[in-house]
């Protein structure tokens, strides 16, 4: 099995790793200490070594922070976790909603006559350190970077990953690596710049057509790298690169310029003198501060990391291999739910159940290389738990009368899915249905939608929503991510939300996934993956360019929770097309009872 149910984290060790941590504040004469969620490389998903918040706090999302002041400490947190770190962290924790407040404001508040907050200025990016700074401007409160303060605590933390690297080869990248070196390093020379950081790890993966093992979940390395506007790059690694990486890569003789992690301070102290481009989103502070010691600050530009909108950008070969990797991954969806429909009714399964047969099913494709997160499967009131993780703690029966939500993915060599089904287990009640219709009426309305372009993300999201605000209801996320190809599951800049701004470009793929939660109760949520492309001309039309969404996932939709007297003719119709193209296109892929129960499952309403 790849996913594991060990207990992580327990709220008991919080009081005393806190109280180790103000004590080392107390030594150094500071009055608080930033500890993100994320790791120097900026990534949602971490090493085990770089897991500090779960380690002080015990809360185990994947976004949030913690500031801890001499007498409280604050655990900010978004809509997804807000009933997640109730049950997760100690009282001496005080849960802080994020983004409604803001970390400044509650700053302002905790020390109305200043202080001195440290930071890590690895974890920290120039421009939530520059938004920080400014917003506490002329209230007494200095923020000071220093050394990493949990480290300092963490007597038995673990060591930092040195995985192996492989090659993802042309035919599934679709371009090879050098094309998009020269390609990017002439947009650099067009803007007068010398060399561009670049501090993603999915960034420089997919630039070098490589991919690793570092993160669990998330085919990368750890990694720094910075591109040369001759189109050598400079690769910064702990990771192991074997003989055959480096002869891709040419790996310190040729495009590659190959150097151990811990050599990036000494090599941007010697070798940056000339215009040099940062993007203040994803660069660590601390890189800010070595350059500015060695180069002139007017020779120190910021723009975008110059991999992130190609990458996100699909080319025809990775589109291609997302449609076989969804073909592949909606066969193995088919035999779990045709296998849960049999199995849930009887009473006998539990969530961990639910997950290690839905792992089983996709390793039977034998192209399995690792499940794209942790399976969420959430019974009864731990669906309205959003990014719920299941363990042998809070392992839960699937009862027969309630709803089950089933949120999983798989990372292929050819591309990486993400696809969440809500299963009635027996029969339900009235008000599941009309709450789930709501949410499906939400998804194809973004299915279905024509945009011209230079629509953004933040444009389409209320889409999704209308239905559901209606009534009187909403859900605290996002309604779409960008997802890359067999690389990380969530991907920017594209996705689906308020605060999506980049335009959405042809070959981006997102997810669209409304929800619905109702604590204590069930949580519903539907979710299958898009991508962008140009849309077909229609009868009458004005001559404007168009785009519109092409479905990537193929896996029925539990009829038994539709409510068709709520859905309109064409929405009727939509259902009843994808269903009949889900038959066409997954049909030749099952056999046996689950063609039988595709078939059923398939039925016009």
């Amino acid at each position: 099995m790849f996913q594991t149910f060990d207990v992580t984290s327990t709220p008991e060790t919080g009081p005393a790793r806190l109280n180790a941590l103000r004590a080392e504040m107390d030594a150094r004469n500071l009055d608080g200490f930033l500890v993100p969620r994320a790791d120097r490389f900026q990534g949602e998903y971490v090493a085990p070594c770089d897991e500090r918040l779960a380690w002080l706090t015990g809360f185990t999302g994947s976004a949030g922070f913690s500031a801890v002041l001499a007498n409280v400490a604050g655990v900010f947190i978004d809509g997804r976790y807000r009933v997640q770190v109730r049950d997760q962290v100690a009282d001496v924790f005080t849960p802080v909603h994020w983004p409604e407040v803001q970390l400044a404001d509650w700053l302002k508040e905790q020390l109305p006559n200043g202080g001195v907050v440290g930071f890590d200025p690895w974890l920290h990016t120039v421009a939530q350190v520059r938004e920080l700074t400014k917003a506490l401007d002329k209230t007494g409160i200095e923020l000071r970077p220093v050394g990493n303060l949990v480290d300092a605590i963490w007597d038995d933390r673990p060591a930092p990953p040195r995985n192996p690297v492989r090659v993802q080869p042309d035919e599934l990248a679709g371009q090879s690596f050098g094309e998009k070196c020269r390609q990017l390093a002439a947009e650099l020379m067009k803007n007068g710049q010398q060399s561009a950081f670049i501090a993603l790890p999915d960034s420089i993966c997919w630039l070098l057509n490589i991919r690793g093992r570092d993160i669990p979940r998330n085919p990368v390395m750890q990694a720094y790298a910075i591109l040369g506007a001759t189109g050598v790059v400079q690769l910064f690694t702990n990771a192991q690169v074997g003989d055959d990486v480096r002869t891709h890569l040419g790996a310190d003789i040729g495009d590659v310029e190959l150097h151990p992690l811990e050599a990036l301070e000494e090599v941007l102290k010697k070798s940056i003198d000339q215009a040099f481009q940062i993007d203040p989103a994803s660069t660590p502070h601390a890189v800010l501060e070595i350059v500015e010691e060695r180069i002139a600050s007017n020779l120190i530009s910021e723009g975008q990391d110059p991999c992130i909108l190609p990458k996100a950008r699909k080319n025809e070969v990775e589109v291609e291999g997302s449609r076989q990797a969804h073909l592949r991954d909606g066969a193995a969806m088919v035999r779990f739910l045709a296998w849960l429909d049999a199995e849930g009714p009887k009473g006998a399964l539990t969530e961990i159940d639910v997950v290690t047969a839905l792992e089983g099913f996709r390793r039977e494709t034998n192209a399995l290389q690792d499940i794209s997160f942790e399976t969420i499967s959430g019974a009864g009131p731990n669906g309205a738990i959003v990014h719920y993780r299941v363990n042998e703690d809070t392992n839960r029966a699937v009862n027969p009368g309630e709803l089950l939500l089933v949120d999983s993915g798989g990372q292929y060599l050819d591309g990486t899915t993400d696809i969440t089904r809500t299963i009635a287990i027996g029969d339900v009640g009235t008000d599941e249905k009309t709450c789930f219709t709501r949410v499906l009426q939400g998804m194809i309305a973004i299915s279905r939608v024509r945009f011209p372009k230079g629509v953004a993300g933040a444009d389409l999201d209320a889409l999704a929503r209308y239905p559901l605000w209606l009534a009187g209801q909403d859900y605290d996320h996002g309604t779409g991510h960008g997802v890359g190809s067999y690389l990380s599951v969530h991907e920017g800049p594209q996705g689906l939300s308020r605060r999506a701004k980049t335009p959405l470009e042809v070959g981006m793929i997102l997810s669209n996934e409304p929800g619905y939660y109702r604590e204590g109760a069930f949580g519903i949520r539907i979710e299958n993956l898009i991508v962008v492309r140009d849309a077909d001309a229609v009868a009458g039309g004005d001559a404007r360019n168009m785009l519109d969404f092409e479905t990537l996932t193929y896996v029925p939709l539990d009829r038994r929770l539709i409510d068709a007297t709520l859905l309109s003719g064409d929405e009727r119709a939509w259902i009843d097309q994808y269903h009949s193209d889900t038959l066409q296109k997954i049909g030749p892929r099952v056999d046996g009872s689950a063609l039988d129960w595709l078939k059923a499952a398939c039925a016009p309403l």
